[in-house]
């Protein structure tokens, strides 16, 4: 049930394979006789620097994977120096986040809920226990049907809780994720951009943007990033593989800010194509999740570790020294 709760798509999961397939239509164009003896691989998120252009997306449930859940997912980001997105719907509290890895780079990733307080609550602790930026998310007005989960009538196993939200709903009535049901808020809008800009002074960023009308919208609302996200296929199935939906967004917003892509990103190389298509930096959710499983923080390590190594390679290969030399001109789609 909980390998299937992770590894699931909506429906028929088109969305969630085709996050994959897509890089595999994108070919390199390497260029040769560079100086690559020495690399730099690091990069910078909205000002502050990580050690290379990959960090860890916001999923829930991370107890389900391994009994420290998201406590050890922030100590292994902490460790390998690049940025953790907390899920609202994480199994530890954000203060518990917070002091398993003090000084790590953290954004806070929301669900605005019907009940405003309790989201008003949350992004004003998120900033007061140091998270350094907001990431609305922006596809789930209602939850996408999981048909796996449906199969399996999956519930979150009792002992576990949704710790930022004990307490937060009234009532004995629960969905399957332990809230009672529907109660994301339906409703929000562009116009909710400016209440959040209202309660704190964090930067917004704003993940699950598709298309260049909403990418030019949320630049117009005054957000400081996008990430180009599907859900990784959770959501609306049928949906484009997020590294296809990457450049119609960087074309839209026109440097304005920074352009971020979760979704489909097993290998080094595929980093690679993601920032040669202009975004600044990518977030692995499923990897992350599968390195839990298989050994808590030295695991997700080992998995950060890997794509680290691979990606530094594949930029060596392809010529580039830099993040600051990856670039459009490296990558071509093939024709079909």
């Amino acid at each position: 049930m909980a390998w299937d709760f992770f590894a699931a798509g909506a429906d028929d999961c088109c969305t969630r394979d085709e996050n994959i397939l897509a890089y595999k239509r994108i070919h390199f164009r390497p260029r040769m006789l560079r100086d690559v003896s020495v690399m730099n691989i690091s990069t910078k998120l909205l000002g502050t620097e990580i050690s290379f252009p990959v960090g860890i997306a916001p999923t829930g449930f991370h107890q389900l994977a391994w009994p420290d859940g998201e406590k050890s997912t922030a100590r292994a980001a902490k460790a390998m120096n690049t940025c953790y997105i907390a899920s609202t719907y994480s199994t530890c509290t954000l203060e518990e986040i917070s002091a398993a890895a003090p000084g790590g780079l953290r954004w806070f990733q929301l669900y605005i809920h019907r009940n405003r307080a309790v989201s008003q609550q949350l992004v004003q602790q998120a900033e007061a226990l140091g998270f350094q930026g907001l990431v609305l998310t922006v596809d789930l007005p209602y939850t996408g049907k999981r048909r796996d989960d449906v199969r399996n009538g999956f519930r979150l196993p009792p002992h576990m809780k949704l710790k930022n939200l004990e307490g937060a709903f009234e009532g004995d009535d629960r969905s399957e994720y332990g809230l009672p049901p529907n109660s994301v808020d339906p409703s929000v809008t562009w116009s909710d951009i400016y209440w959040l800009r209202s309660l704190t002074h964090l930067p917004i960023i704003i993940k699950g943007i598709l298309t260049k009308e909403d990418a030019e919208l949320a630049v117009r609302h005054g957000v400081q990033g996008i990430i180009v996200s599907n859900h990784g296929g959770r959501q609306l199935d049928g949906g484009p593989a997020t590294i296809d939906a990457l450049v119609e967004v960087v074309e839209a917003v026109q440097g304005s800010i920074e352009v971020y892509l979760d979704g489909g990103i097993r290998k080094g190389s595929d980093v690679l194509k993601a920032l040669a298509l202009g975004a600044k930096c990518i977030f692995i959710g499923r990897p992350a999740l599968w390195g839990l499983a298989y050994k808590g923080e030295e695991g997700l390590q080992d998995v950060l570790r890997i794509l680290q190594d691979e990606f530094r390679l594949s930029m060596a290969l392809a010529g580039c020294a830099s993040v600051s030399e990856i670039g459009r001109h490296l990558v071509q789609f093939s024709k079909l």
